[in-house]
């Protein structure tokens, strides 16, 4: 499979889009398989004199692409998810053995790349702007969207190659040309991803389009974040890591688009179809292990059905299988690696000391490999662990007298991301999805937070950043508004009545 993707073929840092560049040494980042704790291979990291060569041939390449027609750079983008189709299979074993995912979400991930780039080759022939109407008389004025320039893209390892496919097909329809600095926790997916874009920009002579570098903080992040010449800087991560970003990006009066925690939780009313709210919160609490941004971490049950739910809902989680991410009956692999153990082992001690009952699991599944148990917690509203995002299978589960105790509890919290009410009341429903109900980017009716479409745009409020990607109309992050007004009369009338005559 790695030599299917032509990983065996380049241990490089830096890619333009089309070829591997030589490189400075700084070292070498080794991919781990979380299933085993075992090395799968090594990629160089990259200088800081690395980053400049790239940044060069990112803005030579600029000056092309963004001249390009929008279609004619959607045709590539939908070229790409071809490539990109041929080698779902591959790519989505690779996305499970680097970061542990099951096989089917490592397929889907690849999945939700092509998808991204069918989006945005329809895309690319609606790139619109409005007409407005002049006061002045034989005035034409309207708006029109330009390119906006290279683009940063920072991405974590949970999602490590959909995200970027986000942020780049969308992107480079628009005009704009991408640096990817990847996790180095999945660099090997980087690595695959750049080789099959690369099959498709060399077929058309267009380097320095799709930018790839692999390097740390000091030699690629920090020239990146603070570069003017890098107008927008998508960051997906933590909210220590955005908080970072964001400020050294407003320090420069640049643009961020940020995605960071998100302490997503669901509540489930006492006329709830429980089959549902139980299937939508086992896939959101334990997929991926709890690592995705959207997972569920708080419930809210009504106590009228309370007790009978949880005890489902230990069930259920009794019968989740623990292992090899990629066996096709896994339902649960492992956390990214040791030190995301520990967290999570932090975590469970906490809510212990703060008067949680560990309803299910709270241990390290012994053996090779970062396996831990998927987690329930009785909490209470004091517990000041539950207003922390653990990327980890830890769900805390609240009793709750009605919907406005839930909603205010909800809320509670600093994170915005994703939120969800299962009821089969239309009031209730409605209630939650109003200005009154949650207050993430978010809200779901009967269905989990977890596993976004790309129609849609996504992202959060409060510390999760407020950015948004994907659907809707993302896409003008990317681009750079311009208001146009042309006179076509004999006379040149000033706005509000001024009158200057000499």
């Amino acid at each position: 499979m790695l030599s299917r993707l032509k990983i065996a073929q380049s241990n490089g840092a830096v890619h333009d889009g089309v070829n591997w560049l030589s490189h400075e040494s700084k070292g070498e980042v080794v991919s781990l398989n979380p299933a085993t704790g075992e090395a799968i291979a090594k990629v160089a990291k990259a200088g800081r004199g690395d980053y400049e060569s790239l940044m060069e041939g990112a803005l030579a390449a600029f000056s092309k692409w963004k001249m390009m027609p929008a279609p004619e750079r959607g045709e590539i983008v939908r070229q790409i998810g071809e490539a990109l189709r041929a080698k779902k299979a591959d790519l989505g074993r690779l996305v499970s053995m680097e970061v542990g995912k099951i096989l089917s979400e490592g397929e889907g991930e690849v999945q939700e790349m092509i998808d991204i780039c069918d989006f945005a080759v329809g895309l690319s022939r609606q790139l619109y702007g409005k007409t407005m109407q002049s006061e002045r008389p034989l005035h034409r004025m309207y708006e029109q969207w330009h390119p906006l320039g290279p683009v940063g893209i920072i991405t974590a390892f949970n999602f490590p190659v959909a995200v970027w496919a986000w942020n780049a097909a969308i992107a480079a329809v628009c005009g704009d040309v991408v640096i990817w600095k990847p996790s180095h926790k999945a660099p090997l997916c980087a690595v695959a991803v750049q080789n099959i874009v690369g099959e498709v920009m060399e077929r058309h002579g267009l380097p320095g389009v799709f930018n790839m570098i692999v390097g740390g903080r000091e030699e690629v992040g920090e020239p990146m974040t603070g570069d003017r010449r890098v107008p927008l800087i998508s960051a997906t991560g933590s909210c220590a890591m955005g908080r970072r970003v964001g400020a050294r990006v407003a320090e420069r009066l640049g643009r961020s688009l940020l995605e960071l925690g998100g302490n997503n939780g669901i509540l489930v009313m006492e006329d709830a179809d429980l089959d549902l709210a139980l299937h939508g919160i086992l896939f959101g609490a334990v997929g991926t292990a709890g690592q995705r941004c959207t997972s569920t971490r708080r419930i809210f049950l009504q106590k009228s059905i309370a007790k009978d739910f949880t005890a489902r809902l230990v069930n259920a989680y009794k019968s989740v299988r623990i292992g090899d991410p990629l066996d096709p009956n896994t339902l649960m692999g492992p956390l990214i690696d040791e030190g995301a153990v520990e967290d999570m082992m932090r975590a469970v001690a906490a809510a212990k000391e703060e008067g949680g009952e560990i309803l299910y699991g709270g241990g390290k599944v012994e053996g090779p490999g970062s396996f831990v148990e998927p987690t329930l917690v009785k909490a209470h509203p004091d517990m000041k662990i539950v207003r922390d995002e653990t990327f980890a299978p830890i769900l805390y589960v609240f009793e709750v007298e009605d919907y406005e105790e839930a909603i205010r509890l909800h809320n509670n919290v600093d994170q915005g991301l994703s939120s969800a009410i299962f009821t089969l009341n239309l009031r209730t429903a409605e209630k939650f999805l109003s200005a009154a109900g949650s207050d993430c980017g978010i809200a779901n009716v009967n269905i989990g937070t977890s596993g976004a479409e790309i129609g849609g745009a996504f992202g959060g409020e409060k510390d999760t950043g407020g950015g948004r990607e994907a659907g809707s109309d993302s896409w003008k992050a990317y681009m750079r508004r311009q208001t146009n007004t042309i006179n076509w009369s004999t006379e040149l009338p000033l706005a509000q009545g001024v009158h200057f005559d000499l």
